[in-house]
């Protein structure tokens, strides 16, 4: 069997037989490149060296499940589900410069998995060491490996005998089977498969870590998401120091889990207590903050909401907001104006969720409105309340998920009373003896206690 070329869009994975300008199946324009169909004898040398395959019954099969690895991270292991499951292979996205290979070469060069060999095909083995000495951790116990060659990554992989395998990254990599340059879709395809089939049978962990596009998907086939075990999403803002490691995929946990980091210049350190961190300790009343509890996964985590009304110094007001929904944030000035009777329509109206962290939580509507309440008639709001709760658009507060959790993390922080939805008091089980419930059914009420 002959090779063959055909075309392949590098957006969506549609093929053709000759070359067209735009994508029937995406609309992209000039996304297709010529790639060449592996061979028959290419897939002889694939197959060269695996296992022959065997059916079993259900009761012959070992769960391994519950022996997972301890990664030396508890943000990571949580993110996991509780540790590194031998034989999975994860895929780890996100930003240029978020972090990536910083949070990976920490992890390698902790060393709680065994033997580890880390594979860079986008730095020498000089540009490791540097970045290993920023970070100030020595250990002998990781092999590293420069280059890009699928074929070579595997034969050392099989004299080593690794616990763990990195590859920084799979679009770097490319095998001999494929006639095509590093990081097309038909060299991702090929490299993932091999590299997934090579850990299954070997019970081998890997992690692949992979670019994203400019849309913010992980660049290469959308297969590659359905082919690993584990996605995982690093993301943050550069211009802010705390990361978030977010599970998109895990087919051995939960993926509403999340970790935070903090970026400093010997790397990731893990925030424990993020609440204590993103609340600002300043010691004046100021106007437009409210502290909203909110949850991250299974994590509650209270957040500062800072918002500024002026009058608009131009024709058209201006509503602008960073780490929240503007959508939404509009939705809620709309709600204010028809239902509660504050006049926010000639002015404009800026919100900020402090910190960086970028929230979709409902729950995190109530401290938004209660901080444009603020700021708009210039009074200040008690430093030791917290506010959650879902705004309806007929300016009801409706019911959240998790609310005892949100107590207690507020209670623990020292705030003395806290707004919570009606609707929630009859899920409250627990006592609180430091913080006082004040269960609200509309906006109006909470304006009326706390504003006169």
């Amino acid at each position: 069997m002959k090779s063959k070329t055909v075309y392949v869009c590098q957006n969506c994975g549609a093929k053709e037989t000759k070359w067209v300008g735009r994508c029937s199946a995406c609309g992209e324009w000039n996304s297709f490149e010529e790639e060449v169909v592996v061979s028959e004898k290419g897939r002889k040398v694939a197959l060269l060296g695996q296992a022959s395959s065997k059916a079993f019954r259900l009761s012959e099969i070992k769960a391994n499940a519950d022996e997972r690895m301890d990664t030396g991270d508890n943000e990571l292991n949580r993110v996991l589900g509780g540790g590194l499951v031998p034989g999975s292979m994860v895929l780890l996205g996100g930003e240029p410069g978020i972090g990536k290979s910083t949070l990976v070469l920490q992890f390698a060069l902790h060393n709680r998995c065994g033997k580890v060999l880390y594979v860079s095909g986008e730095e020498s083995i000089a540009q490791i060491k540097m970045r290993a000495q920023r970070l100030g951790i020595e250990n002998d116990e990781c092999l590293f490996l420069s280059g890009n060659s699928l074929e070579n990554v595997l034969e050392h992989s099989r004299s080593i005998q690794p616990d763990l395998l990195i590859i920084d990254s799979i679009q770097t990599l490319a095998t001999e089977t494929v006639d095509s340059i590093p990081g097309s879709l038909s060299q991702i395809r090929e490299c993932t498969n091999m590299l997934l089939r090579y850990s299954k049978e070997n019970t081998i962990s890997t992690i692949l870590i992979g670019h994203i596009t400019k849309d913010g998907q992980l660049a290469g086939p959308k297969i590659l998401e359905h082919m690993v075990d584990t996605v995982l999403q690093f993301e943050g803002d550069q211009q802010y120091m705390y990361r978030i490691l977010r599970s998109i995929k895990n087919r051995f946990g939960s993926t509403s889990e999340i970790g935070i980091y903090e970026m400093l210049q010997s790397g990731l350190r893990q925030v424990v207590n993020p609440s204590e961190l993103l609340l600002s300790n300043h010691g004046q009343d100021l106007s437009g903050i409210a502290v909203s509890a909110t949850v991250e996964g299974v994590r509650p985590i209270l957040l500062e909401v800072q918002a500024l009304v002026s009058t608009a110094a131009y024709g058209v007001p201006q509503r602008s907001a960073t780490g929240f929904d503007s959508r939404r944030l509009n939705m809620l000035l709309a709600v204010l104006e028809k239902r509660v009777g504050f006049r926010l329509a000639a002015k404009d109206v800026f919100l900020n969720i402090a910190g960086g962290i970028r929230v979709n939580d409902p729950a995190l509507d109530l401290g938004v409105v209660m901080a444009v309440l603020s700021s708009n008639i210039d009074a200040a709001l008690p430093r030791d309340t917290v506010f959650a709760g879902e705004v309806g658009l007929s300016g009801e507060i409706r019911a959240v998920s998790r609310i005892e959790q949100r107590i207690s993390e507020a209670e623990k922080l020292g705030f003395k009373q806290i707004f919570v939805p009606y609707g929630n008091q009859k899920a409250l089980t627990k006592q609180t003896p430091r913080i006082e419930v004040k269960p609200v059914s509309k906006i109006a009420d909470i304006c009326r206690v706390l504003f006169g």
